[in-house]
């Protein structure tokens, strides 16, 4: 039978991250929504706290934990001997998840917490492990010219002596203007095509790097979503992530692996809004006299009580299929199906369910009495960004049919 309740050392790390959101997220959430661009200074204590729990060896508050399970022989034993372990990348599943129901876009802007931290934890060398640990990563992936096609990158990164020089431009760059450092996927030969695409660390202080704009959005309005220039960037040769051979038996899979991460955590972040605004929901329709019963068919209560129970089940459904995908990326089983069937799972569930609570709760949803609405807009990126959601299910599509992306697009 399988085991889904939580390790104690997981329920307590989840716990402190559900009272970060419920102290300090929540009370300043509309706040941020309001003032969009403007850096939120609550998070400067958020630094030295996350700064301090890695210190102690204590789990991260936010959603860059992720990345290898523990190789130690004493955890290699114990794998061994009970057949399974949790890790970073559920930790870190969890922690995005809690922080997450506290405010999504206040989340995305914890200090040394950005998906790129994630992506470095998913292909560095030990020695870049130790060198990027206590940087603050941003991940930029798309350009002008493209959006779901991660493969269709075009800047490029020339070897010049010691140095990579990297040209081009990126978009949607979530903390692209906060963070102190930049994952940026670039091309080093175009003729191999994709197998030729790596991702590169670059410092904020690069010559030749430089913040063009930053977005107006419809929702996580607290984090900041940035256009970076990339003009003659000067970075040293080993701030390359991983090897700089280029195999293209393998392909695309080195760079790739960084998504079986962070894709997992981008649904937590989803289920985390999702459960919010199933709470809040919950509140109202108690207090309008909607009984909400497990007992009696959901066609035999009121339909908002329906509607109720059938969210509840979609939201019960994703988070499963996320705990699933972060085990596996702790256990070292490729997950790459299970991350997308998480993320498209999930990114659908919020949406839906977070708007259908704006209904469902009338002028209250649709009003700024709550933050029901801001959920609505919230939720709608994270079926969007890691990669949209016909992308999982073209994924989701040949991983189960054993097509590749040339047969079926």
């Amino acid at each position: 039978m399988i085991n889904l309740e939580l390790p104690k050392k997981l329920r307590a790390s989840a716990n402190q991250a559900h009272q970060v959101a419920q102290e300090i997220f929540r009370p300043i959430s509309r706040k941020y929504d309001l003032a969009e661009h403007d850096y939120p200074v609550e998070l400067d204590t958020m630094a030295a706290m996350v700064e301090g729990l890695a210190d102690s060896g204590t789990q991260k508050i936010g959603g860059a934990a992720g990345g290898r399970s523990d190789d130690s022989d004493a955890d290699r034993h114990a794998t061994e001997l009970l057949g399974n372990t949790n890790g970073g990348n559920m930790s870190a599943l969890l922690n995005a998840l809690e922080t997450s129901w506290g405010d999504v876009g206040l989340m995305l802007s914890i200090p040394y917490q950005g998906l790129g931290n994630a992506a470095i934890a998913a292909v560095a060398t030990d020695e870049q492990l130790k060198r990027f640990g206590k940087v603050w990563a941003s991940m930029a992936i798309t350009e002008p010219s493209f959006g779901s096609d991660s493969a269709a990158v075009s800047t490029t990164a020339v070897l010049d002596g010691d140095e990579w020089v990297l040209n081009g431009e990126k978009i949607f760059v979530t903390a692209g203007q906060r963070s102190t450092h930049i994952v940026v996927w670039a091309t080093v030969d175009k003729s191999l095509g994709r197998a030729a695409i790596k991702s590169f660390v670059v410092p904020r202080d690069a010559p030749g790097l430089s913040v063009a704009r930053l977005e107006h959005k419809l929702g996580i309005k607290a984090s900041d979503t940035a256009v970076l220039l990339l003009q003659d960037c000067r970075i040293p040769k080993d701030n390359i992530l991983g090897s700089p051979e280029v195999n293209v038996e393998k392909g695309f899979a080195g760079v790739m692996q960084t998504f079986d991460n962070t894709r997992p955590l981008v649904a937590a972040m989803a289920i985390g809004v999702a459960r919010a605004a199933l709470e809040e929901l919950r509140s109202i329709l108690t207090a309008a006299g909607v009984d909400i019963s497990y007992d009696a068919p959901a066609n035999n209560q009121h339909a908002a009580a329906a509607e109720f129970l059938r969210m509840e089940a979609d939201y019960e459904a994703a988070y499963l299929l996320a705990l699933r995908a972060a085990w596996m990326a702790d256990n070292k089983k490729p997950n790459s199906l299970e991350a997308s069937m998480s993320k498209a799972k999930a990114g659908r569930t919020g949406t839906d369910v977070t708007l259908k609570a704006v209904e469902l709760a009338g002028a209250i949803g649709y009003s700024q009495r709550t933050l029901l609405e801001k959920w609505g807009r919230d939720s709608k990126i994270l079926d969007i960004f890691e990669g949209t959601q016909q992308i999982q299910q073209l994924i989701v599509a040949r991983r189960v049919l054993g097509k590749t992306s040339a047969e079926l697009k």
